[in-house]
């Protein structure tokens, strides 16, 4: 048989080559018999006791400081938890103050690593898509694979784009545009297609059914996205990792984004930029050997994968459950089981990815991505899961449930925040569940709020006063007073959205708690349309909001420390809008939040951008015939 036969819409594949891919159990431990004994290194405890000790005192001692207040004249259930709010929060600020500090650490000590490459892999890059843009991924397709052959490696590189696309207009878009890579490319170079009639599974159904039908012949798979976008060089360097590394089953780079022009994409892309390389070296620095996987621009050892790293479906009550949808880090904490080291290198530059490009379409993301950390919480139980795997499953829920917590926060700030005129107090007179609150003095207040936002503040500031110790020069981002503009610009923009961006957390949170399961669909990668009616009942409920917030404040019962906030949650609809504005159709405003990328763009950028225009044409034949 061939393979047209044995595999429906497989007829552009390589020969068949099977590999096996059992399917994990989460309530039995695994070793791996082909994972190699090793064992991590003994600076991994001082890193993180570095990153999470200061953490945990900074909390302590607010937490002390909030109880002492609290106190006065008893502590009552909703005092105790207001405090437990506090503690909560504020841990995982302080905490991405120790991973900053401790990436300043780690990037000043760092040295340069000399590879011995043992033998040359053969790596197979995959490209999972699902009603994508058919230009956008087979142009990054066109000129990753031309970069590689330019570059020259002794690795052997082979191209996957493995389609789950139900849409019959877009497969036939994907089938002309397979025939142009082809014919873009040396005959010699090793591309592939595949398109799945039925898209069991999705993403990782996509990827397990090209491992147990083609798997056996590839030392090594890189899994990118439809938006990825890696060089030559990062992916070479990825390779040369991963065969130097005996112990290694997953090696996660660090993608960084890129390519948007719209207001909001811009910011994201600024903050990665400035922010994100503190924070990314402390993460590495912590985590060593038990990194986390994004499911995306990262190389996997397939045989260690395809032995270990099988997905089970949901635990149930009621028998076998759903999909496990943010998978990767599961898919992480399952290699690291079995005894292979995932780890984290964000020394790893040229890997890509584009930023949601509107508020909405990074709220609507953050639904899908909700849904998915919050099933974590059941798979904590997960048995022979090293500790930082379990904390990686935790914080990625955390991230989601901080929301919920910071908005009980704030109502109770807002109602006991006015000393004798509050809410509470009113409310206590008539009903003795409730305390007589503590007034708190305005000099307490301004400075427990100076604490707290400076604390927020601090990664931000620190990743801009450390830009002049790393490799990246302030330079690169237009000059002095473009980067110092930029940046008072983008600290400003992040305080107006955080509030919207909260709320519809707390959202995502409810959805996902009454059992509204988010819709797979493929992202609006250049940001959708969407009318003032849709943005006006998409934002209703922060608006309302802040019209409550507003309505307090003049009634002298709302704490006026809340009026930027109440501002933030009013302004949700013109702010949602203005997120969407396209930088590069306002000349004066083409440079605001520039990044190096954006000053100096990336040969593979370059590269991609032509090849997209390419197959663009191709997608509308008479026109470019024109």
């Amino acid at each position: 048989m061939d393979g047209l036969t044995l595999f429906p819409g497989a007829a552009h594949m390589p020969p068949p080559s099977p590999l096996a891919n059992p399917v994990q159990s989460l309530w039995q431990p695994y070793r791996d018999p082909n994972a190699p004994h090793w064992r991590p290194v003994l600076q991994i405890w001082w890193r993180r006791a570095a990153a999470f000790l200061p953490a945990v005192l900074t909390t302590a001692v607010l937490g002390w400081v909030f109880a002492d207040w609290l106190s006065t004249g008893g502590m009552w259930w909703l005092e105790w938890g207001l405090l437990a709010l506090v503690v909560v929060t504020f841990f995982w600020i302080a905490l991405s103050v120790g991973t900053a500090t401790l990436g300043l650490a780690c990037y000043m000590m760092r040295k340069r690593r000399h590879l011995r490459i043992f033998a040359p892999t053969r790596v197979a890059l995959l490209v999972p898509i699902y009603n994508e843009d058919t230009a956008e991924v087979f142009g990054n397709a066109c000129a990753m694979m031309t970069a590689l052959r330019s570059a020259g490696t002794a690795h052997h590189f082979e191209l996957f784009i493995l389609s789950d696309t139900q849409d019959a207009g877009i497969a036939m878009a994907e089938s002309r545009a397979f025939a142009t890579l082809r014919a873009a490319l040396p005959l010699d170079t090793a591309v592939w297609y595949r398109r799945r009639v039925q898209n069991t599974g999705r993403k990782v159904g996509n990827i397990g059914q090209w491992l147990e039908n083609w798997g056996a012949a590839y030392e090594a798979m890189i899994v990118l996205d439809a938006d990825s976008l890696m060089s030559a060089e990062a992916l070479i360097a990825l390779t040369d990792e991963m065969a130097a590394d005996p112990t290694a089953g997953l090696i996660q780079s660090a993608p960084m984004v890129i390519g948007s022009d719209t207001l909001f994409g811009r910011m994201q892309q600024f903050s990665a930029a400035v922010y994100g390389r503190l924070l990314s070296e402390g993460l590495a620095g912590w985590t060593g050997s038990e990194g986390n996987y994004w499911g995306h621009n990262a190389i996997l050892r397939t045989r260690a994968f395809a032995d270990c790293a099988g997905l089970p479906r949901m635990p149930s009550l009621t028998g076998e459950g759903g999909l496990i949808l943010s998978h990767d880090f599961v898919e992480a904490g399952l290699l690291r089981r079995a005894g292979w080291a995932v780890r984290f290198m964000p020394a790893i530059t040229g890997s890509y990815e584009e930023p949601p490009a509107t508020l909405i379409d990074y709220a609507l993301r953050d639904r899908r991505w909700c849904h998915g950390n919050l099933q974590h919480l059941s798979l904590l139980t997960t048995r022979g899961f090293h500790a930082v795997s379990r904390f990686h499953l935790f914080h990625g829920a955390m991230s989601y449930l901080l929301s919920p917590a910071w908005f009980g926060l704030l109502v109770i700030w807002a109602l006991l925040g006015n000393g004798p005129d509050s809410v509470i107090t009113y409310f206590s007179d008539e009903n003795p569940l409730y305390p007589v609150w503590p007034e708190m003095s305005r000099v307490s207040s301004v400075l427990i709020l100076l604490f707290m936002y400076g604390m927020l503040l601090a990664p931000k500031l620190m990743g801009a006063v450390a830009l002049g110790l790393t490799d990246v020069r302030i330079e690169r981002f237009g000059g002095g007073l473009r980067f110092v503009l930029s940046l008072v610009v983008e600290i400003l923009l992040s305080i107006l959205f955080a509030p919207i961006m909260m709320v519809q957390q707390v959202v995502a949170v409810l959805r996902t708690m009454i059992g509204i399961r988010p819709i797979w669909s493929p992202q609006a990668r250049k940001g959708g349309d969407y009318s003032p009616l849709t943005v006006l009942k998409f934002h209703a409920l922060e608006t309302v909001s802040g019209v409550l917030l507003m309505a307090g404040m003049a009634g002298g019962v709302v704490s006026l420390w809340l009026l930027p906030i109440a501002t933030s949650l009013i302004a949700a609809v013109p702010l949602s809008m203005l997120s969407g504005l396209r930088l590069n159709d306002w000349p004066g405003l083409q440079y605001i939040m520039a990044t190096p990328d954006m000053v100096a763009t990336p040969p593979i950028l370059q590269l991609a951008r032509s090849h997209r225009v390419l197959f663009r044409a191709t997608e509308h034949p008479l026109i470019a015939a024109e």
